[in-house]
């Protein structure tokens, strides 16, 4: 079971590239809990995640979940290109790939 915390301002596109990523779970058989939040409950849901990823648009918000989350979740920016294409596969690859 992998935890996958998405982070955008509102939550809006975040939760369209969110059902993107849970669908392309269920069609490769990864176990995937993947959820979308706004910024704003940050301090709220880190601690349930394996993986925290960045919306394009909050990337600057990386050394400050760093921070906050002291190191012990692995955090990073959706890569614009993926983020804009909706690509769920790719992004749920990127997620897995920084559990390891």
């Amino acid at each position: 079971m992998i935890k996958i915390m998405l982070v955008c301002n509102a939550g809006m596109s975040t939760s369209m590239l969110m059902n993107k990523m849970v669908e392309a779970a269920k069609q490769q058989d990864i176990d995937a809990e993947i959820w979308a939040i706004p910024d704003a409950k940050l301090n709220e849901e880190w601690k349930k995640a394996d993986v925290i990823l960045l919306g394009p648009q909050v990337s600057y918000l990386k050394s400050r979940v760093e921070t906050i989350t002291a190191g012990s979740v692995p955090v990073e920016a959706i890569p614009m290109l993926d983020y804009g294409r909706m690509n769920g596969p790719g992004v749920l690859a990127m997620a897995i790939k920084m559990k390891k």
